[in-house]
């Protein structure tokens, strides 16, 4: 059920933005941050969550918390004509692989991932040109975050 972003009003919008930062807030906070009482906070939140506007409540791994401490962009040029169900069904499993999408232009897709090092960066990389039809990878070590 696709949302429509224009019966959202002001509260619901700070709703999300608190909930953003801080998915386990209580009621009794987050009700007075958006200017409605415990209840009525969680009326909206439960609304928001009905109409498919908040799809889930997450947990936020820090990679880096676990020794993943090598950040990276994997661009990706798949074999043509290939079938990439492997390959997304390969990277939505691995565990250093946070994030993919797939791209218009020049490559195919782009990963975000972590690693412990640079050995199993390369692993990785050469594992997915070997198994799932890889024509070509472009990798951008992440120096740091500008937020």
């Amino acid at each position: 059920m696709a949302a429509d972003p224009t019966v959202l009003d002001d509260i619901d919008r700070e709703i999300l933005r608190v909930l953003e930062r801080d998915g386990r807030i209580g009621w009794q906070q987050l009700g007075p941050k958006v200017g409605l009482s415990p209840n009525a906070a969680a009326e909206r939140v439960k609304r928001l969550e009905r109409r498919g506007v908040i799809e889930r409540f997450t947990v936020q791994v820090d990679p880096v918390a676990l020794g993943r401490n090598l950040e990276a962009l994997v661009f990706v040029k798949m074999v043509p004509d290939v079938d990439r169900e492997p390959f997304e069904t390969f990277v939505a499993q691995h565990e250093a692989v946070d994030d993919a999408v797939h791209l218009t232009g020049m490559h195919d897709y782009v990963l975000r991932v972590h690693c412990f090092h640079a050995g199993e960066l390369d692993d990785l990389l050469m594992g997915m040109k070997r198994d799932l039809k890889v024509a070509d990878s472009e990798t951008r070590i992440i120096l740091r975050r500008v937020d």
